[in-house]
């Protein structure tokens, strides 16, 4: 539905990274040869970045045009703080709110996410909104124009039709209406990796390359490089991933390599 490859038996796109066990199924997965190395290529925010494209709010894109740490900043402006200030606990609430957002979140999800109360919660929200008016403006839209049409539509103009926006059963309009604000943005990044997929590989081929693309983990593409191209083949990921859309703010790339999967990401 968000546009996202999927797998399953097993399901590739859902190996967790941050617990102990993740990290050590993602060792399992190695180059083909001893000649290959794992290229693991991540875009770094993508979602945020296009929050900032597509709500157009000021400040959002001022903080990616400065390039300060997105979370920081996020924290700095609910708190009223300078960012030299910001504690880490702060910067991390921040982070929850900013991913947050692009789910629409409520309070009481808030509240369960950060472990802290639901009055605590609505405030970070509140402030959020008061900091981002135009991210509320952008939220507030999707849902109108869900509402008027049935569905939402990528920045490529992909569509998500949503049935339930107009139910009267508050539960499933309410998911419906979450999901109209974060269809559009899960969508467009989805768009975006499968457009810097196609000119990655139609770049291998061209090129004549032994390397190839092997799967795409939401925002991150994994390559099973041939060592002599690895080089050439960072080029051409970084250059084809930076530049698959024209957007208000920079899509950049973090791109690592090693030995196995954890290695290289």
């Amino acid at each position: 539905s968000t546009g996202r490859l999927s797998s399953n038996n097993p399901n590739l796109q859902n190996i967790p990274i941050r617990d102990e066990k993740g990290r050590e199924i993602r060792k399992a997965f190695v180059p083909s040869s001893e000649e290959y190395l794992i290229l693991s290529a991540d875009y770094s925010q993508i979602e945020l970045r296009l929050m900032a494209h597509m709500s157009q709010d000021v400040s959002l894109l001022e903080a990616f045009h400065q390039g300060e740490d997105i979370h920081t900043a996020t924290a700095s402006k609910i708190f009223k703080i300078p960012l030299n200030e910001v504690t880490r606990e702060q910067r991390s609430r921040a982070k929850t709110a900013n991913f947050g957002m692009i789910y629409g979140i409520s309070a009481f999800g808030l509240s369960q996410r950060l472990g802290i109360s639901r009055t605590e919660a609505k405030d970070l929200i509140d402030g959020y909104f008061g900091t981002y008016q135009g991210v509320k403006n952008y939220m507030d839209s999707c849902i109108k124009a869900a509402r008027e049409k049935g569905c939402v539509t990528t920045i490529f103009g992909r569509k998500r039709y949503l049935p339930d926006i107009n139910s009267n059963n508050g539960t499933v309009r309410g998911l419906a209406e979450r999901n109209a604000i974060n269809a559009p943005i899960q969508g467009s990044a989805a768009d975006v990796v499968k457009i810097a997929m196609i000119r990655i590989h139609n770049q291998l081929i061209q090129q004549n390359l032994k390397s190839k693309m092997i799967i795409q983990v939401h925002d991150e593409l994994v390559l099973d490089v041939f060592k002599p191209e690895l080089e050439v083949v960072k080029k051409i990921v970084a250059q084809e991933m930076v530049n698959a859309a024209k957007l208000s703010v920079s899509l950049e790339v973090e791109i690592g390599t090693g030995s196995n999967w954890l290695e290289a990401h």
